[in-house]
Parts: C-alpha cells; structure tokens; sequence
C-alpha cells in the first residue's frame, strides 16, 4: 500500500552523473517547449498577442534543447539516457496544460515566469555538480538564459502583447467569466431565491410549524436547483454561443438556485416560529440586495432599475406567500 504514495525508484539529485544530469535537462526543454506551444494553442482563438509570445519562448527552448544534445553527444555519444524529471527525488514537477484549462491569461504568464525560475535554479544546481569545463560552462549559460527569459518574456509581452492588447485580453476573459459563470449563477440565484419564496412562507403561514416549513423549503431549494442546473447545461453546449463550458453553466446555476432557496429555509431551524420568520425575511432582503448588486456590477445594469425589478418581483411572490398560506 505504501508503494503508491511514497516516491520509491526515485534517484536523489546528488547521485546523477553528469551524463544523467544533461539527458534530464534535454528531456526537461522538451517538456516545457511541448507545454509553451500548448499554452499558445490553448490562448491562440482569444489572446492571439499572448500565443505569439509563448511559441517564440518555446523555440527557445528547442534552441536550448539542441545546445545541449550537441553537448551530449561531443561528451558521451549519441545514446541518452531515459530520464525523467518524475525520476528524480525532488525535481520540480510540471502540470499537464489539459489539467489547468480554461487557460486564464494572468495565470498562465505566472505558471510561466515560475517555470523559468525552476529552470534556472536546476541550471545553477547542475552547473555546481559538473566537474567538466565545458559542460559546466553551458549549464551555466542555460541559467542565465533561463533568468534572463523572465526579461525576455516582458520583452516579447511588450511586442506581442502591449497594454492595449493586454487590456483587451482581460477584457475577453472578463466576458468569458461572465457568460460562463456569472448569467447562469446569477439566473440561479433569482430562480432560487425568488421562486422559493411563495412555497416556503405559505408552508409556514400555513402550518406555523419551523420544522415542516424548513423540509418544505430545503426540497424545493434542492429540486429547483436540480432542475435549473439540468435546464441550463442542456439548453446550450456553448460552441457557437461561445458561453463555455456546459458542465460549469449547469453546476453554477443549479448551485446558485440551492443556495437561494437555502438562505430563507435554514432560519426555520430555529424551533419558535417569528424569530424565524422575521430571520427568514431579513436574509429575503439580504438575497434581494446581493442579486440587485451582482446585476449592477457584472451586468452594467443601472442600480435603480436592478432595484425596482427585483424588490417589485420579491415583494410580490413574498405577499403572495404569506396571503396563500393565510388562507
């Protein structure tokens, strides 16, 4: 059992010979060219300045690449040994590009000026441990290369991607949030906090139990929100609407709508019934606020119109709540 969580097979850094530490740092510069063409690709349809800047730094490493195969093959011969950084006890790791997607721009020139770090810290540590000069010499400049690349990369930022182009970059991924998961958490949350709202008071007006109240109101919160997640994945796959991802559409909806509906039924926990329900339409007020404040800040919504339509909407699905379970 242990055999799966502990690094057993890995060699220590300070046990690789010289031609093991050049064939790790071949394998490494293919490893990160593959990962820099694969963030240019993945950033190439919305941020074309930044995809440009990424397959030039890629090439840098296919240069670095040859540079040291050269090496190899003057001092040891045409056979590299197979040697992974995953064989290596301690070697910095890298994330498959396919795990970290959808590729946010000001991530992924983070994840990259970390990558040049790591790089240049293994250089400097490689170059201390070779006794060869010439060897030794080039590993040294591959540090400084690979440091100098943070330099590079605002270079080839300030060519590919300028302030203008950055701005409409972060703007494009503004949207992209939006559209993916803003309208549908939003849509949730005016589904689950305003159509709740009739069902769970006139179950309490009607039986004036806090304990039926809060089973009525956490079944239509959970139901609701099931549905409306179901309704929004299926409503739109999100390739020719460029709304992303229908997975992610229907988790924030159905989400957001179970959270809606949650926040007025969970004060009928509360076993005496006007603490809870003056509670419950304090978090209607709190719920109505926060929808209003959304619609206005991601939305560009005017405050007064926000106001008007969901206060309208709210007091009149609340009072017919409380008039139906009267009844």
């Amino acid at each position: 059992m242990l055999h799966r969580v502990l690094p057993r097979g890995r060699r220590a850094f300070d046990s690789l010979s010289e031609q093991e530490i050049l064939a790790l740092a071949i394998s490494s510069e293919e490893d990160d060219a593959r990962i820099y063409r694969a963030y240019a690709d993945g950033l190439r349809a919305d941020y074309p300045g930044s995809a440009t800047m990424f397959e030039q730094m890629a090439a840098e490493e296919d240069e670095h690449r040859r540079r040291l195969i050269a090496r190899h093959r003057a001092r040891f011969g045409d056979s590299i040994p197979l040697i992974r950084r995953e064989h290596v006890r301690g070697y910095y790791e890298r994330r498959p590009d396919w795990l970290v997607r959808p590729l946010g721009i000001d991530r992924t020139r983070a994840r990259a000026r970390q990558m040049e770090e790591q790089a240049a810290r293994f250089y400097r540590a490689a170059a201390a441990r070779t006794a060869d000069a010439e060897t030794r010499r080039l590993l040294g400049d591959l540090a400084a290369a690979e440091a100098g690349h943070i330099a590079t990369a605002g270079r080839l930022e300030s060519t590919h991607a300028p302030e203008e182009v950055q701005a409409d970059e972060a703007e494009t991924e503004r949207r992209q949030f939006i559209l993916t998961y803003v309208q549908p958490g939003l849509a949730g949350l005016m589904d689950g906090s305003v159509s709740t709202l009739a069902p769970i008071f006139a179950a309490a007006f009607a039986t004036g139990n806090t304990w039926s109240t809060f089973l009525v109101g956490l079944s239509a919160s959970v139901g609701a929100g099931i549905s409306m997640g179901f309704t929004e994945a299926a409503s739109d796959d999100g390739v020719i609407s460029g709304r992303g991802s229908p997975v992610k559409r229907g988790l924030a909806t159905g989400i957001m709508t179970t959270v809606g509906g949650l926040g007025h039924a969970l004060p009928y926990l509360i076993p005496e019934f006007w603490t809870a329900t003056m509670i419950a339409i304090l978090v209607v007020f709190v719920e109505l606020w926060a929808i209003t404040w959304i619609q206005h800040r991601y939305m560009e919504t005017p405050w007064l119109r926000a106001s008007l339509q969901i206060a309208l909407g709210g007091a009149l699905v609340l009072a017919a709540g409380i008039l139906i379970g009267n009844a």
